[in-house]
């Protein structure tokens, strides 16, 4: 099956910001891991500390503000349950102290860094 054009974007834009995170000292965990409440972008770790990633790719500003809209109390209701799940098939980690940060990604043609948010979950 083909992948469509937001999906290769998507993939692009988690690329692009695992790159950074790798750089920085981050350690990945797990990459789109799904289970039935959703799909978690990026999971790494530093230092036992966790940081949970949902990426969002936008190749420009539109209503939704490079996707800073697309953070609304839904998604992250959503987010806290797939984190829930994965935290069952990783106790390892349960104890660990975990944040969530949202990193808004300008596609091409649009210029500029990536954009982070820090959030609740």
């Amino acid at each position: 099956m083909a992948r469509t054009t937001a999906r290769r974007q998507g993939d692009w834009a988690e690329q692009r910001v695992l790159r950074l995170l790798l750089g920085r000292g981050w350690r990945l965990l797990s990459r789109q891991w799904a289970c039935r409440w959703g799909e978690l972008d990026l999971v790494l770790e530093k230092g036992g500390r966790l940081l949970l990633v949902e990426v969002k790719g936008r190749s420009n500003c539109g209503p939704d503000n490079w996707g800073a809209g697309a953070l609304r109390r839904g998604k992250r209701q959503r987010l806290g349950r797939a984190w829930h799940c994965w935290l069952e098939e990783h106790p390892v980690w349960a104890e660990s102290s975990v944040e969530l940060v949202f990193a808004l990604v300008p596609l091409a043609p649009a210029p500029g860094p990536v954009r982070w948010i820090r959030a609740d979950y």
